[in-house]
């Protein structure tokens, strides 16, 4: 299991100043694939709409995924003669792996992007990023989903979108409404650590990114939508279809053995000061709490069905040390994962033989319950039993909650100078070779520098320095 330490996890979430002027505060990308004909109206029509409406700087990135027409010289072009207007240019396709390249190398601190035909009415693209201008959430989208959403788009569209958000709710437990609506943005201290643990380079890219931030517990923020579909689409919907399926089983798969180091990306809780200034309080004291009275409550009740099926062929105290074993075992397991957060097998039969430990001492109080119960009255009634052992367990749950977070679990707040290495963030090999081996990235304006986060993306285009 992996962990990090303080310094490695994301910061309070803080407002951006009103008045920031030093690069721009909103970076939207608009990946695009052979789109010479809707390039020019979309990105003017932005354009346009963001200098009437937006009230901090901002710039328009056009993504160009490896087209073949002429999107390229359509995209430097509108560099040249709109100020706000960056062209980048990569060589391989991948609706994902533009959005990546992009955004990893943009110095705004509000990210977003949106498809190039323009479907979403651009009036929710400040409700959108407000959200994370504010500090008040991680991650915005539109939704298409919800119920103030209206949406023009054929029934075959509609019926794929929507089964396949009852997937993602089913299978990886997605709470988000509409996973593929291509309206979408992201703060830029999230994207630097969230981006390199997304895998996907394609249309699953939305979905992964969606899901990891929501089970690290990001604050996502949904904005219902107008939405006219676009019937030139060009998607291949089986082929997409196909490919988030594949990327539903590989991303639950990681989740499920915990290979994914999700706890990177947590963040305090509250932005208030008064929440950064208390002491001595162990975090997420009030989760573990409830959490573990659900596993217990659920525990108990196991235990004494347990309890009442081995007391039908044993005595008292073997079918107490019985019952109290396989629960302890099921109760250590699913506090391991559901009260204290940790995956993955990593320390996992410590952990029980560590339980087993705490069981003992349980079995101590119940055992000198049942005891004193035989002592005081010779042959006690089953009922009478039972009671004994309630109270008998409620004293040993108090103990085992205090050995388990003391004790047990006490290494996942260890840290250790392998285990807050952050990962390596991807780079991207900015040459003129066009080498299928070694991906590049042909950028129209040379102050762009992929492999350099203090690149200058606000100097303005220079076609004379187009490679």
């Amino acid at each position: 299991m992996r962990t990090d330490s303080p310094s490695d996890v994301l910061p309070s979430r803080d407002h951006l100043p009103a008045t920031w002027r030093d690069v721009p505060v909103l970076d939207v990308v608009i990946p695009v694939f052979n789109e010479e004909k809707d390039l020019g109206p979309c990105v003017l029509r932005l354009h346009d709409h963001l200098t009437r409406t937006f009230p901090y700087p901002f710039r328009i990135t056009v993504a160009d995924n490896a087209s073949t027409d002429r999107t390229p010289r359509v995209a430097a072009e509108l560099a040249d003669s709109v100020r706000e207007v960056r062209h980048v240019r990569i060589d391989q396709k991948g609706r994902g792996r533009a959005l990546r390249a992009v955004w990893s190398a943009s110095d705004a601190p509000v990210l977003a992007y949106m498809d190039v035909d323009l479907s979403t009415d651009l009036n929710a693209l400040l409700p959108l990023v407000a959200p994370l201008i504010s500090g008040h959430s991680d991650l915005a989208i539109g939704s298409r989903l919800a119920r103030s959403s209206r949406v023009v788009r054929g029934p075959k569209r509609e019926f794929i979108s929507r089964a396949y958000n009852l997937i993602l709710r089913g299978s990886l437990h997605a709470r988000f409404s509409d996973a593929q609506c291509g309206f979408k943005a992201i703060r830029g201290d999230v994207a630097r650590v969230l981006l390199p643990l997304v895998e996907d380079t394609g249309w699953f890219f939305d979905t992964e990114m969606l899901v990891l931030a929501e089970r690290a517990g990001l604050r996502i923020h949904e904005v219902p939508v107008d939405w006219v579909d676009d019937p030139d689409s060009t998607v291949h919907l089986v082929r997409t279809a196909t490919d988030d399926l594949k990327g539903v089983w590989r991303v639950g798969r990681a989740l499920a053995v915990g290979a994914l180091p999700l706890d990177r990306l947590a963040r305090p809780f509250g932005d208030d000061p008064r929440d950064r200034q208390l002491t001595g309080v162990p975090g997420g004291l009030a989760r573990q709490l409830v959490g573990f009275c659900v596993v217990g409550a659920l525990s108990t009740l196991f235990y004494l069905l347990l309890y009442s099926g081995f007391r039908t062929f044993t005595g008292s105290q073997a079918a107490n040390a019985l019952a109290l074993l396989v629960s302890a075992v099921a109760n250590t397991a699913a506090n391991r994962r559901l009260t204290f957060g940790v995956r993955g097998r990593d320390r996992a039969v410590r952990h029980q033989a560590q339980g087993l430990v705490v069981f003992g001492i349980g079995l101590a109080l119940t055992s000198g319950s049942l005891a004193a119960l035989g002592a005081a009255s010779g042959d006690p009634a089953h009922s009478t039993e039972l009671a004994v052992l309630v109270a008998a367990n409620l004293a040993a749950t108090v103990l085992r909650f205090l050995l388990l977070r003391s004790w047990v679990f006490a290494d996942r707040r260890e840290t250790s100078s392998e285990a807050t290495a952050p990962a390596p963030a991807p780079t991207y090999d900015i040459t003129h070779a066009h080498d299928v081996q070694n991906p590049t990235y042909d950028l129209q304006n040379p102050t762009y520098d992929l492999q350099n986060p203090t690149c200058d993306m606000t100097a303005p285009h220079d076609p004379r320095n187009a490679r």
